[in-house]
């Protein structure tokens, strides 16, 4: 998704900057991707979101413009690692393989990722970080499947047992193993997983389909009624985050 005018929630320009890592008795650190594997405004609202918890993170982006370069050694410093949404998958997967094994490297040794919709199909295995107990794959060509097309649209979902509204462009649902160690916290009405939490070595994975983090804009900018869910995406935060 897309928004044409997306302030930056953490009040810094885009482009290159030197900005050190923060010391180790400073707040936490979550990094939030921004570059080529996302589409502007996508890593903007997930930084609002993280902002907007109240776990007093320290809020950095990374990326190839960014200061902190996504790096073995940058994630070693962070708390949570969020990866936004943005276009394609196989695209995305190009432009991030070389850092599929840093990423799960992090969360296999008690880092955690957020992953919203993008993010979360990278989460998957084929072609992804191999981050889930099983796979991902569009939702919209589930049976059933009240949505049938790529076109920025709304999707209900059971979050917790109760009914919500997200915003929805072309989501993953996820495909999980027999027996797998996971809470699904939404599923999308046909059944099919829309959101879950699950362990991965000492670290811990949350990914959701549609976009609990999109902003007023979106919705309006492609006329849909606005349907706010930012505290979806701040459970899902929080259940990532929990010790």
């Amino acid at each position: 998704m897309t928004s044409s005018a997306v302030p930056d929630p953490l009040g810094r320009s885009s482009g290159p900057r030197s900005a050190p890592l923060p010391a180790a008795d400073q707040r936490p650190l979550a990094l939030v991707y921004r570059g080529p594997a996302a589409l502007p405004g996508c890593p903007e609202a997930v930084a609002a979101l993280l902002a907007a918890g109240g776990w007093g993170l320290d809020i950095r982006y990374t990326g190839p413009r960014e200061a902190l370069p996504l790096t073995a050694e940058t994630l070693a410093r962070a708390t949570v690692y969020a990866q936004p949404g943005g276009g394609s998958l196989s695209p995305a997967y190009w432009r991030l393989r070389r850092r599929r094994n840093a990423i799960r490297d992090y969360v296999r040794g008690g880092g955690r990722y957020l992953g919203f919709c993008l993010g979360g199909y990278l989460a998957g295995a084929t072609p992804g970080f191999d981050l889930l107990p099983g796979d991902t794959d569009q939702y919209i060509v589930t049976p059933g499947a009240t949505v049938d097309d790529e076109r920025d649209t709304l999707v209900d979902v059971a979050w917790r047992g109760e009914p919500r509204t997200l915003y929805f462009q072309d989501g993953p649902h996820f495909v999980l193993d027999e027996g797998a160690d996971a809470t699904v916290l939404a599923t999308y009405p046909n059944g099919s997983v829309a959101a879950l939490v699950t362990p991965f070595g000492a670290g811990r994975v949350g990914v959701v389909g549609p976009h609990p983090e999109a902003t007023d804009d979106w919705f309006t900018e492609v006329g849909l009624p606005v349907h706010r869910a930012h505290d979806l995406g701040i459970d899902l935060a929080a259940a990532v985050l929990a010790d």
